[in-house]
């Protein structure tokens, strides 16, 4: 792809905004990053940000209108909604809009490796990147999770492999981004108030598989229930990952083992007793982790001494720390019901009762399959954010009574603490995005660490 010389306007003053613009000043190219944010709302070391980059030849327009006609390129940061008059505009005068994902993909000239689901993307990609960085060390884990692609992309060689964690919100905007081995690990409701529907979302999701041909792999979960409408979307190899039944071409278990049939002979993996994440839904990461790698050609021993190594993610389900015989564990990447669901259970196997932090921003979904769970398992809820009086009512409706609402996340878990006894635990898992009352959900999660970790014992 060439730029230079062209007007690119970057729409979002953010993580993947900021490497676009990056890899667009590097190329040529006359940027200017927009954001509905004025400079003064952001933070001091923002600012000084804003301050360096300006000093490099990136433009600003921050908190006012822009102009969009005289821009040859617009690149989108994931996290802008497509409906925005801006881009609007931009499509009125046929100018091409692009999302930051596409646009670092045209610079690409290295296989790609691409996982999306709803939930057990972030694990599932962590994962593959240590299984293909103990092959190759030069392993570049991007997108959604790290470092955005555009900030990594010129700085891989020619004999390196990209592994990106994509997200639906990314997915909307690729025209010709092509991996080389995909995976759609599962769909459920999640981000209705971005895609309105779940036709759309799962549109945006079957984008992934948009471009491959039949020299290229996608790995699918017969186990899913949009199983069937992604593999009649998909052009690639099909190959599935399976906890409850042997596959054609895939990965899968049989008395407690891990096992593969990719290339038509069975090869043993590892037992599930060895791996150091626990729960059924991290055992069904493993297995894709290992379709996807096997797929693309990793050695068997490469993947059986990830897949034992791998002690997980942060933010997953993640212990924290143990005061006066109370557990701490931080599962704030479950930002919606089903990603809540598996910590739930996973966490329940250490029969103690939970005291649940929950509650978060408004993403339009319901939360009775969740709050049944709560019986027999959940000792009491403390909800915060947007969804409180939903939760509340969801509770009610299914008969559970034990929750108290709160203004900040710090109250609840105080609160939480001072009503806990030894031998029970205290577990974040929100079933909402946190943006209601964060910046991110790392950054929710980190501040729950840091709480935990400041009580006294």
């Amino acid at each position: 792809m060439t730029i230079k010389d062209k007007n690119i306007l970057i729409i979002g003053n953010a993580r993947s905004g900021i490497g676009a613009a990056k890899l667009a000043v590097s190329q040529g190219a006359k940027v200017c990053i927009y954001d509905q944010k004025s400079y003064e709302r952001w933070d001091i070391s923002m600012q000084r940000e804003i301050d360096v980059m300006k000093e490099k030849g990136i433009a600003f327009v921050l908190g006012i209108e822009v102009i969009v006609a005289e821009f040859d390129l617009l690149i989108v940061s994931p996290g802008v909604p497509l409906e925005i008059d801006v881009i609007e505009s931009a499509k009125a005068e046929n100018i091409e809009v692009i999302g930051e994902l596409e646009f670092a993909s045209r610079f690409c000239h290295v296989p790609i490796i691409a996982i999306t689901g709803t939930n057990g993307k972030t694990t599932t990609t962590t994962l593959v990147g240590e299984i293909l960085k103990d092959y190759n060390p030069h392993t570049y884990v991007v997108g959604n999770i790290g470092r955005a692609f555009s900030e990594e992309v010129m700085l891989i060689p020619n004999t390196g492999v990209v592994v990106a964690e994509v997200s639906s919100f990314q997915l909307e905007t690729i025209e010709t981004f092509h991996p080389k081995v995909s995976a759609l690990l599962n769909i459920t409701p999640d981000h209705l108030n971005r895609h309105h529907t779940m036709e759309r979302y799962c549109e945006a999701k079957y984008n992934l598989f948009k471009n491959q041909d039949e020299e290229d792999f996608c790995i699918l979960n017969p186990r899913d229930s949009y199983f069937e409408a992604a593999k009649a979307k998909a052009h690639g190899n099909c190959i599935e990952f399976s906890l409850s039944q042997v596959p054609q071409r895939g990965t899968y278990v049989v008395d407690n083992k891990l096992f593969e049939n990719i290339h038509g002979e069975e090869h043993f993996i590892c037992e599930i007793e060895e791996l150091k994440i626990k729960g059924t839904h991290n055992v069904e990461n493993a297995l894709a982790a290992a379709a996807i790698t096997i797929a693309f050609g990793v050695p068997l021993h490469n993947v059986r001494n990830g897949l034992i190594t791998f002690k997980g993610v942060e933010h997953r389900t993640e212990y924290v720390t143990t005061k006066n015989g109370v557990d701490f564990f931080n599962d704030s990447k479950a930002t919606n019901t089903d990603a809540a669901i598996a910590g739930l259970v996973g966490l329940s196997v250490l029969q103690k009762p939970i005291r649940l932090i929950a509650g978060g921003m408004d993403k339009h979904t319901e939360f009775k399959d969740w709050i049944k769970l709560f019986h027999g398992i959940v000792k009491e809820v403390y909800i915060i954010g947007e969804t409180k009086d939903q939760i509340v009512r969801e509770c009610k409706e299914e008969g559970y009574t034990a929750f108290k609402t709160f203004d900040t996340i710090e109250e609840a878990v105080i609160t939480a603490y001072k009503e806990s006894n030894p031998g029970e635990c205290i577990l974040l898992s929100p079933a909402c995005a946190s943006w209601d009352m964060f910046e991110s959900y790392e950054q929710r999660g980190d501040i729950f660490k840091e709480i935990a970790n400041r009580l006294e014992g």
